[in-house]
Protein backbone atom coordinates (compact mmCIF):
# COMPACT_ATOMS: atom_id res chain seq x y z
CA UNK A 1 0.00 0.00 0.00
CA UNK A 2 0.99 3.59 -0.57
CA UNK A 3 -0.19 6.35 1.72
CA UNK A 4 -0.35 9.91 0.44
CA UNK A 5 -0.55 12.94 2.70
CA UNK A 6 -1.38 16.29 1.16
CA UNK A 7 -0.79 19.75 2.54
CA UNK A 8 -1.41 23.24 1.30
CA UNK A 9 -4.47 24.57 -0.44
CA UNK A 10 -6.83 27.22 0.79
CA UNK A 11 -8.43 30.42 -0.44
CA UNK A 12 -6.69 32.85 -2.74
CA UNK A 13 -7.70 35.72 -4.99
CA UNK A 14 -7.50 35.42 -8.75
CA UNK A 15 -3.97 36.01 -9.95
CA UNK A 16 -2.49 34.69 -6.74
CA UNK A 17 -0.40 31.64 -6.00
CA UNK A 18 -0.63 28.52 -3.88
CA UNK A 19 1.61 25.55 -3.29
CA UNK A 20 0.47 21.99 -2.63
CA UNK A 21 2.67 19.21 -1.34
CA UNK A 22 2.17 15.45 -1.18
CA UNK A 23 4.29 13.07 0.86
CA UNK A 24 4.25 9.39 0.00
CA UNK A 25 4.91 6.64 2.52
CA UNK A 26 4.55 2.89 2.70
CA UNK A 27 5.55 0.83 -0.30
CA UNK A 28 7.09 3.73 -2.18
CA UNK A 29 9.55 1.66 -4.14
CA UNK A 30 8.47 1.08 -7.70
CA UNK A 31 6.09 4.04 -7.78
CA UNK A 32 5.91 4.69 -11.50
CA UNK A 33 4.42 8.16 -11.40
CA UNK A 34 2.96 10.75 -9.07
CA UNK A 35 0.74 13.64 -9.87
CA UNK A 36 -2.25 15.79 -9.12
CA UNK A 37 -5.85 15.53 -10.17
CA UNK A 38 -8.69 17.87 -9.41
CA UNK A 39 -12.45 17.66 -9.22
CA UNK A 40 -14.74 20.64 -9.36
CA UNK A 41 -18.38 20.43 -8.21
CA UNK A 42 -20.49 18.60 -10.77
CA UNK A 43 -17.49 17.68 -12.89
CA UNK A 44 -15.37 14.60 -13.36
CA UNK A 45 -11.96 14.25 -11.81
CA UNK A 46 -9.31 15.41 -14.25
CA UNK A 47 -5.56 15.17 -14.52
CA UNK A 48 -3.73 18.39 -13.69
CA UNK A 49 -0.14 17.23 -14.03
CA UNK A 50 2.10 14.27 -13.38
CA UNK A 51 5.74 13.33 -13.14
CA UNK A 52 7.12 9.90 -13.94
CA UNK A 53 9.92 8.11 -12.13
CA UNK A 54 12.38 9.27 -14.80
CA UNK A 55 11.30 12.88 -14.37
CA UNK A 56 9.08 13.29 -17.41
CA UNK A 57 6.30 15.78 -16.73
CA UNK A 58 2.87 16.14 -18.25
CA UNK A 59 0.45 19.04 -17.85
CA UNK A 60 -3.16 19.64 -18.76
CA UNK A 61 -3.49 22.36 -21.38
CA UNK A 62 -5.52 24.46 -18.98
CA UNK A 63 -2.64 24.77 -16.50
CA UNK A 64 0.40 24.57 -18.76
CA UNK A 65 2.64 27.56 -18.14
CA UNK A 66 0.97 28.41 -14.84
CA UNK A 67 1.50 25.28 -12.74
CA UNK A 68 4.75 23.48 -12.06
CA UNK A 69 5.17 20.01 -10.57
CA UNK A 70 8.39 19.14 -8.81
CA UNK A 71 9.78 16.27 -6.79
CA UNK A 72 12.36 15.93 -4.04
CA UNK A 73 15.52 13.92 -4.58
CA UNK A 74 14.21 11.01 -2.55
CA UNK A 75 11.22 10.91 -4.91
CA UNK A 76 8.84 10.66 -1.99
CA UNK A 77 7.36 14.14 -2.08
CA UNK A 78 5.85 16.00 -4.99
CA UNK A 79 4.86 19.63 -4.94
CA UNK A 80 2.58 21.66 -7.15
CA UNK A 81 3.31 25.34 -7.51
CA UNK A 82 0.22 27.10 -8.84
CA UNK A 83 0.62 30.63 -10.17
CA UNK A 84 -1.75 33.02 -11.90
CA UNK A 85 -4.69 31.18 -10.40
CA UNK A 86 -8.10 31.58 -11.96
CA UNK A 87 -11.58 31.04 -10.51
CA UNK A 88 -11.93 28.02 -12.78
CA UNK A 89 -9.03 26.39 -10.92
CA UNK A 90 -11.33 26.05 -7.91
CA UNK A 91 -11.61 22.35 -7.06
CA UNK A 92 -10.59 19.64 -4.66
CA UNK A 93 -7.05 18.64 -5.58
CA UNK A 94 -6.01 15.02 -5.10
CA UNK A 95 -2.52 13.62 -4.98
CA UNK A 96 -2.10 10.44 -7.00
CA UNK A 97 0.55 7.73 -7.16
CA UNK A 98 0.69 4.79 -9.53
CA UNK A 99 2.47 1.59 -8.54
CA UNK A 100 2.28 -1.52 -10.67
CA UNK A 101 -0.77 -0.13 -12.41
CA UNK A 102 -2.65 0.53 -9.18
CA UNK A 103 -3.78 4.04 -8.35
CA UNK A 104 -3.45 5.42 -4.83
CA UNK A 105 -5.10 8.65 -3.74
CA UNK A 106 -4.73 11.27 -1.07
CA UNK A 107 -7.70 12.59 0.85
CA UNK A 108 -7.91 15.75 -1.22
CA UNK A 109 -7.36 19.40 -0.39
CA UNK A 110 -9.64 22.28 -1.31
CA UNK A 111 -8.38 25.10 -3.49
CA UNK A 112 -10.71 28.06 -3.87
CA UNK A 113 -9.92 31.00 -6.14
CA UNK A 114 -12.09 34.07 -5.70
CA UNK A 115 -12.70 36.51 -8.51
Amino acid sequence: QVQLRESGGGLVQAGGSLRLSCAASGRILSINAMGWYRQAPGKQRELVCAITKDGTTNYADSVNGRFTISRDNAKTTVSLQMNSLKPEDTAVYYCNAVRYGINFWGQGTQVTVSS
